[in-house]
């Protein structure tokens, strides 16, 4: 087109052409600012929707009255400012109580020097491990000690060993000024059951104990009728009570007082349920109010432009901003959540008074438990019908938005195709109109060269 534009006629037809395809294109430039509205839209419907599901998972944890629950453990040792040679966690279950003990042993692997032999019968010599009842048979490349610590340290052989330079004795015990090796094995497991020994030409090496197999182990009730022995192979003991497991560190003192394990009510995580259902159900009211509120701006003829935000005129999302508002304040069985730290604002959020939680609570603790609880499983329900991965009202809407996209897209694609056969019809049109003045300019010069060659010659 640029061979040819304008060049009879004068006309600037290509950006002709251009207006008339802008002028043409007017619908989709409106189809693509909806479909970037309503893509911001799913961008913002999808935050939302991640923060209602962390809203309904928190609740529907500090809806269950086994959350209220919470234990905590803490071993201390009378008499002592040190660190207790053991600790305890505790899972779910675990309740309330008192328990003394004494730590008798701690669990070890076994550790032994083993003497090589000084010949063997073989170029690759191989090693038999019997630990905890299993054997496994190794062979090395060589007689060499680089390979023979290689074979020991095999997958599944359940020992580690390494070479440790020695002083080579005569037959009286005297070194003679020579070193050689012998190999130091360790077990890579605790417990007496993982003792090892080592075979070789049908014979058990000599081990010289560096440090036994062992168990870990444990007195309940020290000092009384009552008093029982708990062994295990590693040094978490499970299940010492339900819910409880020990780790021991270190052996009590024959001197020393038994250790004493606490469980009480763990004060703080309990508290967590109530302060983080506050913060879940803020974090939702944020969100919507900040996508809602409108922004004023100045457009190019200097006039003020008041823009509603993403959510403005989003009904199902105004809905649950009043549902949340509502689940949140409303009593439980006449009491308000206010009296128990849940305090609704005139800005429309909440906050958590630590005070009046910490009064209430003290005061009577299955009545703040009891509230937290009904207001967490209304706001749960709440949060769980909208957010659903399959059902929720913002995951359909979601979808909704998403299908709406896909067809502007398409849409707009369809404009770019008829925009395209547009501008070529366009084109054709005026290069036609081009090559026809052209030819009629020559027609007319020639007939003007014609007819003044015909006056001359009269």
């Amino acid at each position: 087109m640029a061979a040819i534009d304008g060049l009879v006629s004068g006309i600037k037809t290509g950006e002709y052409i251009d207006s008339l395809i802008t002028l043409q294109s007017g619908q989709q430039s409106l189809l693509v600012q909806k479909k970037s509205t309503a893509s911001a839209l799913v961008t913002a419907l999808q935050a939302l929707n991640t923060k209602v599901a962390s809203l309904a998972e928190h609740a529907a944890k500090a809806a269950k009255p086994e959350s209220w629950n919470a234990v905590k453990a803490a071993v201390t040792q009378p008499g002592t400012s040190g660190t207790p040679g053991a600790s305890a966690t505790v899972s779910a279950g675990a309740q309330l109580g008192t328990l003394t003990f004494r730590v008798d042993a701690v669990a070890q692997s076994q550790a032994s020097l083993v003497a090589l032999p000084t010949t063997f019968a073989s170029e690759k010599p191989s090693f038999t491990i019997t630990r905890g009842g299993e054997t496994v048979t190794v062979t090395a490349d060589s007689t060499s000690v680089p390979d023979i610590v290689e074979a020991f340290n095999g997958a599944g052989t359940g020992v580690r060993a390494t070479a440790v330079k020695v002083d080579k004795l005569d037959v009286d015990g005297n070194p003679t000024g020579e070193s050689t090796y012998r190999l130091q094995v360790t077990g890579t497991e605790t417990g007496g059951r993982n003792a090892f020994t080592i075979a070789h030409d049908g014979g058990n090496l000599a081990l010289d104990t560096v440090r036994e197999a062992r168990d870990a182990a444990i007195t309940l009730f020290p000092g009384t009728p009552g008093a029982q022995r708990l062994t295990s192979p590693t040094n978490t003991i499970t299940g010492v009570l339900t819910g409880v497991d020990l780790t021991v560190t270190a052996e009590t003192a024959a001197d020393a007082k038994p250790l004493t394990l606490d469980l009480t009510r763990d004060d703080s995580t309990v508290k967590s349920l109530a302060s983080g259902l506050v913060a879940n159900l803020n974090v939702v009211l944020s969100e919507i109010a900040s996508r809602t509120k409108s922004t004023t701006s100045t457009s190019e003829d200097g006039r003020t432009v008041v823009s509603g935000g993403l959510f403005a005129g989003d009904a199902g999302v105004r809905m649950l901003q009043q549902n949340m508002l509502a689940l949140g304040s409303m009593p439980v069985d006449g009491v308000s959540p206010a009296d128990v730290g849940i305090v609704i604002q005139k800005d429309g959020t909440f906050t958590f008074d630590d005070a009046v939680y910490t009064a209430a609570a003290a005061k009577d603790p299955d009545k703040v438990a009891a509230v937290v609880q009904g207001v967490a499983a209304r706001l749960s329900e709440a949060a769980k019908t909208a957010s659903d991965s399959k059902e929720g009202t913002i995951t359909t809407a979601i979808t909704g938005h998403q299908d709406a996209v896909k067809d502007l897209t398409e849409r707009i694609t369809a404009w770019d195709e008829r925009l395209a056969a547009r501008r070529v019809g366009l084109e054709r049109m005026y290069a036609s109109l081009e090559k026809t003045l052209a030819r009629m300019n020559s027609q007319a010069s020639y007939l003007s060269s014609y007819l003044a060659n015909d006056q001359k010659q009269s």
